[in-house]
């Protein structure tokens, strides 16, 4: 995917800096509002739906399956008809697929809904930055590339007490029903104040590795959902994913081996690029994203807290991860990457893994500062890896690289919320319990496994030169 344009001023009257960021901001807010208010309103969706918390795991990982087939091809499309029509487009695609999640009936509808939703803002959040690239002055570009980041902040703090409040106190429809307001007035917003953008296809699309990325994918997802909420197509579940990772590796040799691959993956030959995204950090981040699913459940059902007060809980662990952002640039500078990558990690899978020792009677305030403080490591950990990936990686290969380590992150991301569910559906059968049904210690189980995939990730950072990114955190 090459997103490199001529210089803004040629291809586009330049507008506002702010302005663009902040119609851009506006699709980035609904998507990411949307994907973290639903969390905290599973249980109540399983009981529309007939069936059960876990079960609704395949409505994350669908949205997220999806959005990672399309990602490598946003760029093409972009450069194909237009960033503006396809950023129209795609807004349009998400507000539509809000309203059907809102109005399904059934398991299958809502995760075909969610699938759309994937798609849709797999275009939104890439090419949004691809129109602030190609309509603002490059003197501009630092203020507005930041300004675009709030709703990155602010959407993941608001989401869970916002879905908790709608799903205790209203309907949890109207999680998605809120979108429709959003998506028509972004609508209006790029039609009336972002130039048309025109662009030609600067290399021929990759068939080839487009269908390789998405088979590989959905094998892989699709059999550890089955693995997950089907005893009796486990088997048939673990075939489905073994394919699916053997379809993966043949994508990646075959993007080693393309003249134009759909996605570079040459960065993986460096070696802090590959430890941050494909080594250790796939171990920290299937730790972190377990907890996305779990953590909600084992508020409402484990603790037998409302959908609110989960939703507040949570906004303690987003806060935590806020909070710390102040200091996370001078203290990366004094410590270096490889001992704030190993401490994090160490600490997290020790805060993570203390969740298990939690019960009924904890008092609330408790609860509250352990979730806080997991959210500052987390913190640390995300803000240390995320630019570790890239302080060795040449100009030339940098996009290649921010395309495979976001569809890395997705992906990553979606396996753990799959790991997740099988692991409380075996945890279920291992005590005789009826499937699905969960209990306290089947979240006791999930919470010290993904202490011992954190510590695993702190054992995979000892593998980096004590210097690694040393010309970046000394400020040079």
């Amino acid at each position: 995917m090459d997103q490199r344009a001529p210089d803004a001023t040629t291809e586009a009257p330049l507008v506002h800096p702010l302005l663009v960021s902040g119609i851009v901001a506006t699709a980035g807010f609904m998507e990411n509002l949307d994907l973290t208010a639903i969390v905290t309103a599973l249980p109540m969706m399983a009981e529309t739906f007939r069936t059960t918390p876990v079960a609704l795991s395949l409505g994350l990982t669908s949205y997220i399956l999806a959005l990672a087939v399309m990602l490598p091809a946003s760029g093409w499309i972009a450069d194909r008809f237009g960033p503006k029509k396809v950023f129209i487009c795609a807004i349009a695609v998400f507000t539509i697929a809000s309203m059907l999640c809102g109005f399904t009936q059934s398991l299958s509808q809502f995760v075909g809904a969610r699938a759309l939703q994937g798609m849709s803002g797999a275009l939104m959040s890439p090419i949004g930055r691809l129109v602030i690239l190609r309509t603002t002055d490059k003197k501009d570009l630092v203020r507005a590339l930041n300004f675009v980041t709030v709703p990155m902040l602010l959407a993941p703090m608001l989401g869970p007490p916002v879905g908790g409040f709608i799903a205790t106190y209203a309907d949890w429809r109207w999680i998605f029903f809120l979108n429709l307001p959003i998506g028509l007035i972004g609508i209006w917003l790029v039609r009336r104040f972002i130039p048309a953008i025109s662009s030609e296809p600067s290399k021929p699309f990759d068939v080839v590795g487009f269908c390789l990325n998405g088979a590989g994918l959905a094998g892989l997802l699709f059999g550890l959902e089955l693995m997950g909420h089907s005893a009796s197509l486990r088997w048939v579940g673990a075939a489905v994913t073994v394919s699916g990772a053997l379809m993966g590796w043949m994508a990646i040799r075959h993007y080693r081996r393309h003249q134009h691959p759909l996605v570079d993956v040459s960065a993986l030959k460096i070696h802090t690029f590959a430890v941050a995204t494909l080594q250790a950090g796939v171990l920290f981040r299937l730790a972190m994203a377990a907890p996305i699913f779990v953590l909600p459940l084992f508020l409402q059902i484990g603790l037998e807290n409302t959908a609110f007060v989960a939703g507040l809980l949570i906004l303690g662990h987003t806060g935590g991860d806020l909070v710390v952002k102040a200091i996370t640039t001078p203290l990366l500078k004094k410590v270096g990457f490889r001992n704030m990558l190993v401490i994090s990690a160490g600490l997290f899978a020790v805060l993570i893994g203390s969740l298990a020792l939690l019960d009924r009677q904890t008092p609330i305030w408790l609860v509250l500062t352990l979730l806080f403080w997991t959210g500052v490591v987390r913190s640390l950990q995300l803000t240390a890896v995320t630019v570790l990936q890239y302080v060795d990686v040449p100009r030339p290969q940098m996009t290649g690289a921010s395309t495979y380590a976001s569809i890395n992150q997705h992906v990553t991301r979606a396996v753990g919320i799959a790991l997740a569910a099988l692991l409380l559906n075996l945890m279920t059968l291992w005590r005789g319990g009826a499937e699905n049904v969960l209990e306290l210690s089947d979240f006791r189980v999930a919470f010290v496994v993904a202490g011992f995939l954190a510590f695993a990730s702190m054992i995979g950072y000892l593998a980096l030169p004590r210097d690694a990114g040393a010309h970046v955190s000394a400020g040079r």
